[in-house]
């Protein structure tokens, strides 16, 4: 951003403590604005106002603090806060953390500029999530149905293949509908430059970067960046969105390397630590990004939220993935025992959940027999499941025929349901098809939580 003459220029820094400064004697200073930085070889860089309170600012320096010094640092505050520039040439299009193009392409003519915090969406105005988001993947369309304005995100762990699901899911992902526009903003943060080759490599080799915006912050990158790069990547979603009339679905990766973000900035501005380390005001942070999910009244646009997060030590009580999942509509939990297997995507079903799945079900959205029969599969699954921990004990000779049965379903359905292709992109009739031939493992008296009427229609004749 330009720095304007008609502003005051400060060189009263005090302190500078990690990428903070701390500027002693300002006036009229507010909380969010940005501030341009003069280092004392003429460099000039970025931050933004962390604190504001009497005559002292607390400055995050995007770039960092190395080369400054208390003494011949000027500091220009702009009296404005973080904006991108939105436009439809962003689709298609790589960018870094901070929204500067990384494709090789040119700048971005912007049709407008947009505060990148967005603004909080009064409760009245929004619309119940609804209308089926197909994926492709019969983990999440069947049992975990994802409907539009819905946040629903990935709990993954370490070595888990959740980036090749991510992209697997940003290449994939479609309404059904005639004349429905689509698109995905796709945001990663604190990744290697490994993982960000792989994401790009991906995104071109596909097709599936002409209908996304790709925003990539690396690890070696600062931590303000990677505070901004979730926000930069809504603001760009709510415009295609509400201005545009697309339905967007936003994949934001990795979540735990967000939350070290704040947990470091917190730290170097000395903040008494909550759970674990992480900011007492972490759920509020979070919040602010994941609310940004979901439908307006009056706008034909939607916007859709998968995060993803890395669960530290399989934890599933951490800070992280706890209060996100007090703030999101369910979670889609991976699996390091199917992933043992062999199997992909390893998702276990019975750990998931989407609270809003029935919202995406039943005809006129997938099929009448949905709800009905991802019932009686997640019932016959979880008995199967149980039954591997009785044979470990008893041995599978002391089961009955009926228990047998039960166990073959189990695993037939991780073998057929669960494991697909990384580029096999299954309608939902195709997903409960294979649902229906998976039942006839059973006795048809066991099928007792579907309908005669539906049982007739569809189960496969043996």
């Amino acid at each position: 951003m330009e720095a304007l003459d008609k502003y005051v220029e400060y060189t009263s820094v005090s302190s500078i403590a990690g990428p903070l400064l701390i500027v002693e004697g300002v006036k009229g200073v507010a909380y969010g604005e940005i501030v341009e930085v003069i280092t004392p070889s003429g460099e000039k860089r970025t931050g933004q106002v962390l604190e504001a309170r009497e005559d002292i600012a607390v400055v995050q320096v995007f770039e960092g603090t190395s080369g400054l010094s208390t003494d011949r640092t000027k500091v220009r505050f702009t009296g404005e806060t973080a904006k991108i520039g939105v436009s439809l040439e962003m689709l298609g299009r790589i960018f870094n953390g901070a929204g500067k193009p990384i494709d090789g392409g040119p700048e971005i003519i912007p049709e407008k500029k947009m505060d990148i915090n967005g603004y909080p969406l009064n409760p009245v105005s929004r619309r119940n999530p609804n209308d089926f988001i197909q994926t492709g993947i019969s983990t999440i369309d069947g049992p975990n149905t994802l409907v539009r304005g819905q946040k629903l995100p990935i709990f993954s762990g370490s070595g888990l293949p959740h980036n090749e699901l991510a992209v697997q899911i940003a290449r994939q992902a479609k309404v059904r509908g005639e004349g429905e526009q689509f698109a995905v903003v796709f945001a990663a943060m604190g990744i290697t430059s490994e993982e960000a080759n792989f994401f790009m490599e991906e995104f071109k080799k596909t097709g599936a970067l002409e209908k996304a915006v790709v925003f990539i912050n690396l690890a070696d990158d600062p931590a303000i960046e990677r505070i901004l790069t979730p926000r930069i990547a809504l603001t760009t979603a709510e415009y295609l969105a509400y201005e545009k009339d697309m339905h967007v679905l936003v994949i934001l990766t990795d979540m735990t390397n967000y939350c070290e973000a704040l947990r470091e900035i917190a730290a170097a501005r000395n903040e008494v630590p909550g759970r674990r380390g992480y900011p007492g005001y972490m759920y509020t942070d979070l919040a602010t990004l994941y609310e940004r999910a979901g439908r307006v009244k009056g706008k034909k646009g939607t916007i859709t939220q998968i995060p993803i997060l890395t669960m530290p030590h399989d934890d599933i009580t951490h800070p992280i993935p706890d209060l996100t999942g007090y703030i999101t509509e369910g979670q889609i939990v991976l699996s390091r025992e199917l992933h043992r297997k062999g199997i992909y995507p390893p998702i276990d079903i019975l750990p998931s959940l989407s609270r809003l799945a029935s919202k995406g079900q039943g005809a006129g959205k997938t099929r009448e027999d949905h709800s009905k029969v991802i019932s009686q599969i997640y019932a016959a699954y979880a008995e199967g499941r149980s039954l591997r921990d009785l044979v470990a004990v008893v041995g599978e000779e002391a089961l009955t025929e009926r228990d047998r049965a039960y166990l073959r379903f189990a695993d037939e359905f991780e073998k057929r349901f669960v494991s697909q292709g990384k580029d096999e992109d299954r309608s939902i009739e195709e997903t409960l098809d294979i649902g229906w031939e998976l039942l006839t493992i059973l006795p048809k008296e066991e099928l007792k939580r579907i309908p005669e009427e539906l049982i007739e229609k569809y189960l496969p004749k043996k």
